[in-house]
């Protein structure tokens, strides 16, 4: 009888502290995943143009790679004529850019 006035309060314990540490291992692994898997198709932060021009440049490089036509950032047909007007046609194109060779870089690397 009195090893059951022991035990209990001891396996609840136990049992217990174990969960901040479990919890804690969830967090970190968590924290880690989403900057190494995202790393290079995620686009930029900024305005919405910045960010469209980004992907934009992700899907013409494949669609260069897909077709054999030249690969070129500058060559693409939303490279010339953005969908955007004004000053954001810069920002546009020099993110468009950053996503055709993040594409090209990923394609190379065999991932």
């Amino acid at each position: 009888m009195k090893f059951n006035r022991i035990a209990t309060p001891l396996i609840a314990v136990v049992l217990t502290s174990g969960a901040p540490f479990y919890a804690l291992a969830q967090n970190a692994q968590n924290q880690s995943t989403p900057s190494q898997v995202q790393d290079w198709n995620t686009p930029p932060a900024g305005t919405e143009q910045v960010q469209q021009g980004y992907r934009d440049g992700l899907e013409a490089a494949k669609l260069d790679k897909a077709a054999k036509r030249k690969i070129d950032a500058k060559s693409s047909h939303l490279y010339k004529n953005p969908p955007v007007k004004g000053a954001q046609r810069d920002q546009y194109r020099e993110s468009f850019e950053k996503g055709y060779q993040a594409q090209l870089q990923h394609d190379n690397s065999g991932m």
